[in-house]
């Protein structure tokens, strides 16, 4: 098994798994995001790699170029992050890609998620969820994120540095004050917090920058219902008067609250 695409602790270094512990202690070498991160669990377990071998985002092109021939020559290399899967808004979807393009083997060792602990955590109980990494830092399109949001109807699960969470906060009680969603902070470790309520109560909650890695769920926007029916009757009258059908359910919904895209896809059994 050449490559091993190992999960590590997001916290509480207990969570670690027993086939994660044996890959990275009979590897040839253990690919880090940063080793001084991995020499701590390396240390708590008293596992001495054979090798350790930076791999991150600026290094990951350059380094897969070196470390393919040594995965064609039978070599086996543990690839790990700072915390989690590696390749999921981590360094490793390169080489990943790579090795799997050259027909080297790979196996994914299964662990933590800072992304499902968090959505179980939340509360907010989703069959589905979209994952969109870390939010957007400039302002227009964080608005425009979350005024997408408006008509999603399933759960999102997004990274934020608590230097920047305040300002997304107010951001989506501008947009959607009413929607649920969790702030989930140092999950696993010793002063893990989860906060839940509306936006607008988040945000007044948040007002300065919290300490430690932040989890963010967004619960699913409301399901239309009886309600909504005065809010599809409104798309179709704008529509019949000349507007675009997604115009037409952008501003009823920002004037309802009503979802954009169960108004949109209602407007399309309306003929031209």
């Amino acid at each position: 098994m050449p490559l091993l695409v190992c999960a590590t602790p997001i916290g509480n270094l207990e969570d670690v798994t027993l086939r994660v512990l044996r890959a990275l202690r009979e590897a040839d070498a253990v690919l880090c995001e940063d080793t001084r991160r991995t020499r701590i669990l390396l240390d708590r377990y008293e596992i001495r790699a054979r090798a350790l071998v930076s791999l991150h985002r600026h290094n990951e092109r350059a380094r897969a170029d070196e470390l393919l021939p040594r995965l064609a020559a039978g070599e086996t290399l543990a690839l790990v992050s700072d915390a989690g899967l590696p390749g999921v808004n981590d360094p490793g979807a390169l080489l990943l890609e790579a090795a799997l393009a050259a027909g080297v083997q790979v196996t994914v060792l299964p662990g933590p998620s800072a992304v499902e602990t968090a959505l179980v955590a939340s509360g907010l109980g989703a069959a589905q969820y979209r994952f969109v990494g870390y939010l957007p830092r400039r302002e227009a399109e964080l608005h425009a994120l979350w005024e997408e949001l408006r008509g999603w109807e399933h759960a999102v699960v997004a990274f934020e540095s608590p230097r920047r969470l305040p300002r997304a906060l107010r951001e989506l009680a501008r947009v959607d004050p009413e929607r649920r969603l969790a702030v989930c902070r140092e999950l696993t470790k010793r002063y893990e917090e989860v906060v839940r309520g509306t936006a607008a109560e988040l945000a007044d909650r948040f007002r300065e920058p919290p300490k430690g890695e932040v989890t963010l769920v967004v619960a699913a926007a409301a399901p239309a219902g009886e309600d909504d029916d005065g809010a599809a009757a409104a798309v179709g009258e704008l529509v019949d008067a000349g507007a675009a059908r997604r115009v037409a359910a952008d501003v009823v919904a920002r004037l309802t609250g009503a979802s954009r895209n169960a108004l949109y896809r209602g407007s399309l059994t309306r003929p031209d």
